[in-house]
């Protein structure tokens, strides 16, 4: 079978909307969110404009679809670094694969580009991502779910906050390019100390 005709092979609707969102995430990955264009996601999942349109509506489908997908991926990745007794541990674990989907994938510089376009107003799976990690894994550990939301928008702030500018920052500033990841998880152990502590 020719590279052509294996590229134009029937799919189903959700593995077609898969091969479309895996063109969409590579083209993030290597050349970020401004690259996410109708006609590149096409030739990258090897489909047509109209195929793309049909399952996702718009370019902005794509883009919100491809940011859920992250963040159902991240929510699991969180859920399974909870495992853990050691809430400190726990953290570390969990830290690290929020810092991690922030500064690799393109995670954060898509998440400001739907910011700075005004389309993460379409994100409304987050709402239902943060109350399974509240309701989950820090309600055991009996944190305020209010203390637990706020430590959410800090930890999810501060990782996008690394994942764009923070290597290049602490370089501006004379200090070694992974200092402000490891600053801010200090930062998140201690509010973690703090809401245990209550």
């Amino acid at each position: 079978m020719s590279i052509e005709a294996a590229r134009r092979m029937r799919r189903s609707p959700a593995a077609a909307r898969e091969n479309i969102l895996q063109a969409a995430e590579q083209l993030l990955v290597d050349h970020g969110p401004q690259a996410l264009k109708l006609v590149d996601v096409a030739k990258g999942a090897g489909v047509s404009h109209a195929t793309v349109l049909h399952h996702f509506g718009s370019i902005d489908g794509v883009q919100t679809a491809l940011a859920e997908a992250m963040i159902r991926q991240l929510v699991a990745r969180v859920l399974e670094a909870e495992r853990p007794d050691d809430p400190h541990e726990q953290l570390e674990g969990v830290g690290q694969v929020l810092f991690d989907a922030f500064e690799s994938a393109g995670g954060a510089r898509l998440a400001a580009w739907l910011e700075l376009t005004g389309e993460t107003r379409r994100l409304t799976l987050v709402r239902a991502a943060v109350e399974e990690v509240i309701s989950g894994p820090m309600a055991q550990k009996g944190i305020n779910p209010e203390r637990a939301t706020n430590l959410i928008l800090v930890a999810v702030s501060l990782a996008m906050g690394v994942g764009l500018i923070g290597r290049s920052l602490a370089e501006l500033v004379g200090r070694p390019p992974e200092t402000t990841r490891e600053a801010a998880l200090a930062f998140l152990k201690a509010g973690l100390a703090a809401a245990l502590n209550e």
